[in-house]
């Protein structure tokens, strides 16, 4: 213990020195918590010490992103989980399955509350038998966009050992964004700016009418954020939104955004949509063959009509679509907070308003909230927001893994601590 906090230049909290005893003498746990409780840091913590005992770790997440963030944060290479198990386009299948195994003794998986049932059960298959496992994320996020509900599910069979971290550091306890967030959290109401209050990090921007609202979201996006903020409206800002349709859904903002932000220029007309170059668009399903995945998001960097193909920019690699293949983007100057998961966005800007009632609920908010790192503004009504806090679990997902794990485990549950 005493080595790793030198290592790392910091002394852990109780709860996180738990979690590393834990980790380094189980075979398989749940790290889980919300924003700024360390999550990370306790992930550095148990690489350090475990690749230390010269023991072979395995990073993975479900998305390029959020591998990259993982990357970043322990210092070695991790992989998305679908080319940790080698899948193979021309097959349709995994390479590595129970028959032919990863190579690791740790295998680290962050981001797993989005992960479904059939990746999860595609990737603990291909764990060696005599590998740990360790499963990190936040359980009160979304759940996967695919079926199942799996980080919940292991969690509440309680038969595997659970280090719920809950202390907010001071430092992050400071941004109003990570604090608002443990609020919607638990149930409560976000609070607002102070007017006159310098240097916040949360705004409310109340409209009343969707079109009032929507009109707001440009301004912000296009003058306010950038001019206050010094915040590049195209790299740094994100729009994330509940659902698709409506005035304050993705497909009419992204119209409405690309009209103030890219209006002219090359441009090609595909499936609906207007494609400029300098656009900021998103990969919508796994390329594997051009190794972009569902949710990468890049820049259209070319449109060339006598090779009928259109150029995207992704983290400094150019990928060529030919026209009949732009069914796999989507114009990205905003998402929906689905769509989001596993990214994190200097800036976020998020419309709540009744018109989304339906999506309307807890962990939507607290995940859209959760994406942004320097700023997060929300758009709409109060009405809207109290809706979203209170709606608990309002489309809980109903599912068995959890009675399973228990039936198949035959004892008593370990509990979480």
């Amino acid at each position: 213990m005493k080595w790793v906090e030198d290592k790392l230049s910091i002394e852990l909290a109780p709860a996180q020195r738990q979690a590393l005893q834990l980790a380094v003498n189980s075979k398989v746990i749940v790290i889980t918590g919300g924003p700024g409780v360390g999550k990370t840091t306790l992930v550095d913590a148990i690489v350090k010490v475990l690749r230390a005992k010269k023991l072979k770790v395995r990073l993975s997440a479900p998305t390029g992103r959020a591998a990259k963030r993982l990357s970043e944060a322990a210092g070695m290479e991790a992989k998305t989980i679908h080319r940790l198990l080698e899948f193979s386009p021309k097959t349709g299948r995994f390479t590595r399955d129970a028959d032919n195994t990863l190579d690791g003794d740790v295998f680290v998986v962050d981001e797993t509350s989005m992960i479904d049932l059939v990746l999860a059960h595609q990737l603990v298959r291909a764990i060696p038998p005599g590998a740990a496992l360790i499963l990190v994320g936040d359980v009160d996020q979304l759940p996967s966009v695919g079926p199942g509900c799996v980080l919940r599910d292991i969690i509440e069979s309680e038969i595997l050992p659970v280090a719920r971290l809950t202390e907010v550091f001071r430092q992050a306890a400071e941004s109003r964004i990570i604090s608002n967030a443990h609020l919607i959290n638990s149930g409560r109401m976000p609070r607002w700016q102070r007017k006159g209050q310098e240097n916040d990090d949360f705004y409310f921007a109340a409209c009343e009418e969707p079109e009032q609202a929507a009109q707001m979201v440009l301004r912000l996006v296009r003058e306010r954020i950038p001019e206050r903020f010094g915040l590049d409206p195209l790299d740094d800002v994100q729009v994330l939104t509940p659902m698709q349709r409506g005035e304050l859904g993705a497909r009419s903002l992204n119209v409405l955004l690309q009209k103030v932000l890219n209006p002219s220029g090359e441009e090609v007309q595909k499936y609906g949509w207007v494609f400029r170059v300098g656009d900021k668009v998103m990969q919508m399903v796994n390329d594997y063959e051009k190794d972009v995945f569902n949710g990468d998001i890049g820049r259209v960097i070319g449109i060339d009509h006598v090779e009928q193909e259109l150029s995207v920019m992704y983290d400094g690699r150019a990928v060529k679509y030919n026209f009949g293949e732009m069914d796999e983007l989507s114009l990205s100057y905003a998402v929906t907070v689905h769509k989001s998961q596993g990214s994190e966005y200097p800036c976020v800007v998020v419309p709540v308003h009744t018109q989304h009632y339906v999506l309307l609920q807890r962990n939507l908010l607290y995940t859209a909230v959760t994406r942004g790192r320097k700023l997060v503004v929300l758009v709409g009504t109060r009405k809207a927001v109290a809706i979203a806090v209170k709606k608990f679990q309002a489309r809980r997902r109903v599912t068995t893994l959890a009675e399973r794990l228990v039936a198949e485990a035959g004892r008593t549950p370990a509990g979480p601590f």
